[in-house]
């Protein structure tokens, strides 16, 4: 089998896997068990979703250097016993430190260090579709909270929340491992035959020049960036992590009827992956992100004035829709800007933004709610962290087609 359809094949491999550590997204199914069960605050529950997306970034960038040395596959199969074990450990907590230190650190560095693997390598395949297969990569990663919670629901009915962690756990390491050996490593400057890159035009993205992560930091434009991701990340971490609680709160409905809300949630963060990544190649990455803003800011300040479960549910699939757009995005953005040679590293500094934008919005959330009894201050500052998101990106447009501009005379000169 040749590479150019071989790479189809490991492209699947990478969702199947993604699919497995996407289901951290499922929390808010979690959430009022683990608060059952441990005697614990909201608030203090929330935490364990947050420290599991903080810690993911150290492990995506040291996980992008390591893999560079020994290759995705067996990077990806120690991931399995890190992420895996984290849930297994959680079914043993007795306390919410324990529930910290399993599903929030070993979980979490387990995540992101399969993350950096599955979607850096695998859009290296992909020079010629970078933003429609880093969406399809990384929907496999929202896949998982499609899938879950119904089934998590189910399983917490039937065996308590502590036995269903042990399971989902075991489950997930032997998934994961298994086709961690379908993964092959992508050949540097990897080119599909018959395909040439095209040449840049005046609202590209696409740099042309790989940048280590030293010379990325030193890029003005890296922090920009930053900024855009943590501001496109903010209402739907907010909301995913508090997806459950949220809707039974406005709209008075069942647990089983909220965790079908998270489902579909969780399949318009999945769905906007593929779709924003391949409009994102058609029309050009920034005017899709600033349609996405846009979107999810005006969805997001609709919350706060409706009642009903359908409405409502459709408001929150509008903001899945684009936050899962914004992270099928930024890997294809990532490796435009700084070059694809050391994306697996250059992405696991940039995601640090999204680990800030999942510190803020979670604990932002829940401690509003404790304080006024409602959300809706939490889903007024998180629409106006769109607003700053569509400034953000018409600065970069701007400052690109300048640079354009310039060479473009330089060449002419």
């Amino acid at each position: 089998m040749d590479l150019k359809t071989k790479r189809w094949l490991i492209l699947i491999a990478s969702v199947v896997i993604n699919l497995c550590i996407g289901s951290g997204y499922a929390w808010s199914v979690f959430a009022k068990p683990v608060i059952a069960a441990l005697g614990c605050t909201a608030a203090a529950a929330a935490l364990a979703f947050t420290i599991s997306n903080g810690v993911g970034p150290i492990t995506m960038i040291t996980g992008g250097r390591i893999q560079d040395k020994v290759g995705p596959k067996w990077v990806i199969f120690f991931g399995a016993f890190m992420f895996g074990g984290g849930v297994l450990l959680a079914g043993f907590s007795t306390s919410v430190s324990w529930l910290y230190m399993s599903y929030g650190v070993i979980m979490g560095l387990g995540m992101g260090i399969i993350y950096s693997c599955t979607v850096a390598n695998t859009v290296k395949f992909f020079p010629d579709k970078r933003g429609l297969v880093a969406g399809i990569a990384t929907a496999g990663y929202g896949c998982g909270s499609i899938i879950v919670p119904p089934l998590a629901n189910s399983m917490i009915a039937s065996m308590g929340i502590l036995n269903t962690f042990k399971t989902l756990g075991i489950a997930y390491i032997i998934i994961i491992a298994v086709f961690s050996f379908f993964i092959q490593t992508a050949p540097a400057n990897y080119k599909p035959e018959g395909w040439n890159p095209p040449a840049p035009t005046a609202t590209s993205t696409v740099s042309g020049v790989d940048k280590n992560w030293n010379q990325m930091l030193s890029d003005p434009m890296f922090y920009v960036l930053f900024l855009m991701l943590t501001a496109g990340a903010f209402s739907g971490l907010m909301i995913i992590s508090q997806a459950s609680p949220i809707i039974q709160e406005v709209t008075k409905v069942t647990p089983a009827a909220a965790a079908v809300g998270v489902s579909l949630l969780a399949m318009a963060n999945t769905f906007g992956r593929i779709f924003w990544g391949a409009v994102s190649d058609r029309i050009g990455r920034y005017p899709a992100l600033i349609v996405m803003y846009i979107i999810a800011g005006a969805a997001t300040l609709s919350l706060s004035s409706i009642g009903s479960f359908g409405t409502f549910i459709a408001a929150i699939m509008f903001v899945g829709f684009c936050f899962g757009g914004t992270m099928g995005i930024f890997p294809a953005l990532t490796a435009d800007m700084f070059g694809p040679k050391n994306n697996g590293v250059n992405y696991g500094i940039m995601f640090c933004g999204f680990a800030l934008a999942g510190y803020l919005g979670p604990i932002l959330a829940a401690s509003i709610k404790a304080s006024n009894g409602n959300y809706t201050m939490a889903f007024m500052i998180a629409a106006s962290m769109s607003i700053i998101g569509v400034v953000l990106t018409l600065i970069v447009q701007n400052k690109n087609k300048k640079d354009r501009a310039a060479r473009s005379l330089e060449a002419k000169a």
